[in-house]
């Protein structure tokens, strides 16, 4: 199956990355146009199709800015039933705007959030519209019509986009020379027990350039657990017939760090952003108790009882976070 798997994918993988390759190069010469804008415009993304913690590093970068400046989050809005450039309001629903986008707004209804899979347009539009002081990209960094004042590329720790292959035989959907365009590479959902000399072998086999910053992330979970009317803690768990619904790229971290805190669960596991049908919905209202993701719990709420979201944050090794923070104050103050 595998060795069928090489023959069939590897040549369209090649086609594909000869495509990208020309699509970048043509960009990096200046025979597509790359547009910059006056507002500050920091750019969160990857160079795979998902699964490396885009929404809560946008989360973080709220929680880091917010109290200082005005914030507006900028998304494509990913499987969403609307078109064109939207902003988000107390009426906006998850099929409008987009589960990410829907789950960001809920958690900070106080921040600006706009979806547009014209990025040019929508922030056009928000440099007139809105009183803003600083746009977050979400998933942007493939997207080079715009440049970025700055942009943090993402990578899993289990999955380095310098070990990666290209579509459709891997994950890779942007060229990997592309992270020569990062200001900041955060390798995420590490183990926590991950030492100085692990480190060092991830940013010697990712090579950055001088001018780049290689810092290191995992995810913490709250023991919080939040449903639309009430909330159970993670211990409340262990007494329950527990069924996990995800509809997530990457649920392993989620899963094992379940299972480490010993608790016992079905997975019923769905394709990324997945919106779930009749028949599943009634299925989850069989269960006893139903755990899930933010992202997914945005799509459940209020059609499945007994549904709880566990949160996840970023947590940084060492000095990162501090590192983060005072490259958020330099930009904002030059571009002040």
């Amino acid at each position: 199956m595998q060795l069928l798997k090489i023959i069939i994918l590897k040549p369209i993988s090649w086609l594909y990355a000869c495509v990208v390759w020309i699509r970048n190069y043509l960009y990096d010469k200046s025979f597509f146009t790359t547009k910059t804008f006056a507002i500050p415009t920091i750019c969160v993304g990857n160079l795979s199709v998902g699964g490396t913690g885009k929404t809560p590093m946008i989360e973080l970068l709220i929680t880091l800015l917010k109290d200082q400046y005005k914030v507006v989050v900028l998304s494509r809005g990913y499987g969403r039933k609307s078109k064109g450039y939207l902003k988000a309001s107390v009426s906006s629903s998850v099929e409008e705007l987009g589960d990410e986008p829907f789950q960001i707004y809920s958690k900070f209804p106080k921040v600006d959030l706009v979806v547009d899979a014209d990025r040019c347009n929508a922030i056009s539009k928000i440099e007139k519209e809105l009183d803003s002081e600083v746009v977050l990209l979400d998933d942007a960094f493939q997207h080079r019509k715009v440049s970025p004042s700055f942009s943090i590329l993402l990578t899993a720790y289990e999955k380095l986009y310098k070990d990666d292959f290209y579509l459709p035989y891997g994950e890779l959907r942007d060229h990997k020379n592309q992270d020569k365009r990062a200001s900041v590479i955060i390798v995420t959902k590490c183990p926590e027990d991950l030492s100085i000399e692990q480190q060092n072998l991830v940013i010697d086999k990712l090579n950055p350039k001088k001018h780049q910053k290689v810092l290191f992330s995992f995810l913490t979970y709250e023991t919080s657990l939040k449903g639309a009317d009430s909330s159970i803690t993670l211990d409340d768990l262990k007494s329950k017939k527990v069924t996990l619904v995800t509809g997530i790229a990457n649920p392993k971290p989620l899963v094992s760090y379940l299972k480490n805190q010993n608790i016992s669960f079905e997975h019923l596991a769905y394709r990324d952003h997945h919106f779930f049908n009749e028949e599943q919905l009634q299925l989850f209202n069989s269960k006893e108790i139903v755990l899930t993701t933010e992202k997914d719990f945005v799509r459940l709420k209020g059609k499945v009882k007994n549904v709880y979201s566990i949160a996840i944050k970023h947590q940084f090794f060492d000095d990162g976070k501090a590192f983060l923070e005072k490259e958020l104050s330099l930009l904002m103050k030059q571009k002040s």
